[in-house]
């Protein structure tokens, strides 16, 4: 089963686009906070939002921040 739920999701984001939109932008800053932290810094990303365990890649941190309504976003006009 995917976690978490696709109407989870969207009850956070207009549609599926924006969902995808979202989460993979969040993975990309997860993974460069990551990456900073490797090189000693502390960057300007933040680190996740929800409890990582080991064996979550960046993709289901940022869905699941997503899920739990962590995440704001808007649209440029």
């Amino acid at each position: 089963m995917i976690k978490p739920r696709v109407d989870k999701l969207l009850e956070h984001a207009d549609s599926h686009y924006a969902a995808v939109v979202i989460a993979a932008k969040r993975a990309r800053q997860i993974n460069r906070y990551f990456h900073n932290l490797g090189e000693g810094s502390f960057g300007e990303y933040s680190p996740p939002m929800v409890e990582s365990t080991g064996d979550k890649n960046y993709l289901s941190l940022a869905l699941e921040e997503l899920a739990e309504g962590k995440l704001k976003y808007e649209y440029r006009s």
